[in-house]
């Protein structure tokens, strides 16, 4: 009997079958610890799985890692629910994921884990961006389930602390699938809406699954993202959600939640009493304070004698005054001998001085000066200016002198 020659492709597909009709290989639980992490731009998951003496490649299709609600990291144990099939192409088996729990702790708590590590690092934490409680709102909103528990507490407790407030109730999804988006509109319609001081929301107690919608990353933007401060009140005080963190107050009950929100009217009654009375007090002391003042002042030398200050200033002005005058006269003094000095110089330097000793001043018909016998000819007329008047003459002669005063007839 000669055995029939198979292909390469014929034998990987028979091992295919052989693996897949296999029933523990078909529906298989695997646990080990995840390396070689690869994201694919198709959606699809690769990695390898191992301990501590072997490995199998694995695979988690599109559709099945949708629905993860953490995200896988390098070294983390899990236990993959799958099955063993082998990839034809390269005649390798592996491990198909359908469904990954984390080892230890449930998938939810690892995906809530992760994301409110990556939140706090992007800052949506950041207590110094959270906004501070108006302390008596005249509006609240109230985003949450219309028909739940945690409305009816809420609306009670306000209703009781400070009737006047207005309530607006926002209806919204709190569980199940589209509870987070069905949230973040509610959030978005009330920071759309004027006059709204106060956004309350939350839910009552429960499960994390039932919680889930509270720890949804568009939720926490939605929060962060509001103009309005936000009160996160989910669940019981032990539960703690993202929403928690995010929002600018956590309360740990819806009810708790609307005793933040307002203020009690009997305490502020009290309040405003108070106020009142430190008012009245501060008045009253003030008053007094004055009116004491005044007794003093009604004492004082200046109230009986109102106008001896002014008499002082009055001789003072006077002293000053006689200083003035007598610095101003010594000064006076000092220049007009000054002056004098300086007309003695100026008239010792006059021409009048000088024609008062016989000296007289030629000048010329043109009014020229003549300072030499070379400027004048004979009968040529010209003017002599003496102290107390003026003389016309006429040229008759003209003589030069040299310096041996020698006469020269011109």
């Amino acid at each position: 009997m000669q055995i029939k020659i198979l292909t390469v492709s014929e034998v990987t597909s028979y091992i295919k079958r052989i693996l897949t009709n296999d029933p523990i290989l078909h529906n298989i639980r695997v646990k080990g610890e995840i390396s070689n992490l690869k994201h694919h731009t198709s959606g699809h998951i690769y990695f390898t799985l191992k301990d501590n003496s072997s490995k199998i490649n694995c695979v988690m299709f599109k559709a099945h890692s949708e629905r993860l609600k953490f995200g896988l990291e390098e070294g983390l144990k899990v236990n993959i629910k799958g099955y063993i099939s082998i990839y034809e192409r390269d005649g390798q088996y592996q491990l198909y994921a359908t469904e990954i729990e984390p080892q230890g702790i449930g998938a939810l708590y690892l995906a809530f884990q992760q994301l409110k590590e990556r939140l706090e690092k992007e800052g949506l934490f950041d207590k110094k961006k959270k906004k501070p409680l108006p302390f008596l709102p005249k509006r609240v909103a109230i985003v949450t389930s219309p028909t739940g528990a945690a409305i009816r507490d809420i609306i009670s407790v306000i209703k009781r602390r400070m009737p006047s407030t207005q309530m607006l109730i926002i209806p919204a999804q709190v569980q199940g699938e589209g509870a987070a988006a069905s949230i973040v509109r509610g959030l978005q319609l009330c920071n759309s809406m004027p006059d709204i001081d106060l956004i309350i929301t939350g839910r009552g107690g429960g499960a994390i699954e039932e919680l889930w919608a509270f720890n949804e990353e568009i939720v926490a933007w939605a929060i962060y993202e509001s103009k309005i401060p936000v009160i996160s009140a989910v669940g019981h005080e032990t539960d703690f959600t993202i929403a928690d963190f995010v929002a600018d107050f956590r309360a740990p009950t819806p009810s708790a939640a609307a005793e933040m929100a307002v203020p009690d009217k009997r305490e502020v009654k009290e309040l405003l009493a108070t106020i009142n009375k430190r008012l009245c007090y501060g008045m009253t002391a003030g008053i007094n304070d004055k009116r004491n003042r005044l007794a003093l002042f009604k004492h004082s030398y200046s109230y009986k004698y109102p106008y001896a200050a002014i008499y002082d200033r009055r001789q003072q002005v006077d002293r000053m005054m006689e200083n003035v005058n007598k610095i101003m006269m010594r000064r006076l003094v000092k220049h007009q001998e000054s002056l004098k000095g300086y007309a003695e110089r100026l008239h010792s330097l006059s021409p009048l001085s000088v024609m008062s000793r016989g000296f007289s001043l030629a000048k010329s018909n043109e009014g020229s000066i003549i300072k030499s016998v070379s400027q004048i000819k004979v009968d040529e007329s010209i003017s002599l200016t003496l102290l107390d008047g003026k003389i016309s003459c006429k040229v008759l002669e003209v003589v030069k002198e040299d310096r041996g005063y020698e006469k020269e007839k011109i």
